[in-house]
């Protein structure tokens, strides 16, 4: 089981989070849409895409960054993250 965890690093966009993951991902990520990540068969991806605010989301190696609505709440981004890596990640 995985985790993601918010990163301490600041971006130059208010509107993206980097998260670090525990875990390796098999492959690149790039992602605007829930829908499109599920026909890909990107079930994290598609899990995060999912909460409300999310609007894209790109990860590579060790770390994922999440791009929200702007003014959207990062708490059910951030528990969207945290419960897709527990259930998809190794």
């Amino acid at each position: 089981m995985a985790t993601a965890t918010p990163s301490p690093d600041a971006s130059p966009n208010p509107n993206a989070l980097k998260f670090d993951l525990d875990a390796v991902l098999p492959e690149m990520l790039n992602f605007s849409s829930s829908a499109d990540a599920a026909a890909a068969g990107q079930p994290f991806a598609a899990d995060v895409l999912a909460a409300d605010g999310a609007v894209s989301l790109f990860g590579t190696a060790s770390f994922v960054t999440v791009t929200r609505t702007p003014g959207a709440a990062w708490e059910p981004i951030v528990e969207a993250v945290q419960a897709a890596a527990a259930a998809h990640l190794p």
